[in-house]
């Protein structure tokens, strides 16, 4: 794979990261009653939408197209579970619970580019970390509601 695919391919995965974000906050944001998890998740919505337009931004350098975002099914599968689960419980404990569980594996993926990607630019990098770590601190924050 060329360097320019690859980086491509990184901006996709962060963008699919960023997005999933945002589609899972907007799918909770209705069931939510406590004022204040709300604001909080208005908050995390922004900083995911904020990463989301930076990755915009970086892939226009390298094409003309979009970056990639979570395809109908993913969307579907991610908005079916989140039924399912908040069916019988959706407390605030419960709704922070599964954000805390999807924003883990968001972590996972985004240290896992970082470990196989060693030749992407430093702007990708950078970006990349700046995702995993805002991520991490999403996760400190949402633990709150637990």
């Amino acid at each position: 794979m060329n360097d320019i695919q690859n980086e491509l391919n990184v901006l996709d995965e962060i963008n699919k990261g960023a997005t999933m974000g945002v589609d899972s906050i907007k799918e909770i944001k209705p069931k939510v009653l406590d004022r204040n998890f709300l604001e909080t998740l208005d908050i995390e919505e922004d900083k995911y939408q904020r990463i989301s337009e930076r990755v915009n931004d970086i892939y226009q350098k390298f094409s003309d197209k979009d970056p990639h975002t979570p395809n109908k099914m993913e969307k579907t599968m991610t908005s079916m579970e989140i039924e399912m689960k908040t069916m019988k419980d959706d407390t605030t404990s419960k709704l922070a619970e599964l954000l805390v569980k999807g924003t883990n594996m968001g972590i996972i993926e985004g240290r896992r580019l970082l470990n196989h990607n060693p030749n992407i630019s430093q702007e990708i990098h950078d970006l990349l970390e700046e995702f995993v770590k805002m991520q991490e601190d999403s996760v400190e924050t949402l633990k709150k509601y637990l």
